[in-house]
């Protein structure tokens, strides 16, 4: 089965800046641990939220805004995929992402296709 592993940063960002230069260097590696686990595929880095926009139409029209259009505090910073046996092994991976262990959260969706 195929997950979608979203990354929410919360305070993540906020917090890890606060680190030690030996403890960032460690949420470094431990993201390219991750991204070398079988059965990760990564996506590229994401920019920052407040660089997003966002594009939504309404009445035949294109609308635009500037950062991310979310009804929440914690706005998407990345996002891989992972091919795991199961939800329970998906959940394994997910507690490794530092953002999840720095005031962020990671969102496990499994992929399906509706078309």
């Amino acid at each position: 089965m195929k997950y979608i592993m979203l990354i929410y940063q919360g305070t993540a960002l906020e917090r890890q800046a606060e680190l030690s230069p030996d403890e960032q260097k460690q949420v470094y590696a431990d993201y390219q641990a991750i991204n070398q686990t079988p059965g990760v595929t990564p996506a590229p880095p994401m920019g920052l939220a407040e660089n997003a926009t966002t594009v939504r139409v309404e009445g035949g029209r294109t609308l635009t805004t500037d950062g991310p259009f979310v009804g929440m505090k914690e706005a998407v910073g990345g996002l891989f995929i992972l091919e795991a046996d199961d939800l329970e092994a998906a959940i394994e991976v997910a507690g490794r992402v530092p953002a999840a262990r720095y005031g962020g959260a990671v969102e496990i969706r499994p992929s399906e296709v509706y078309w």
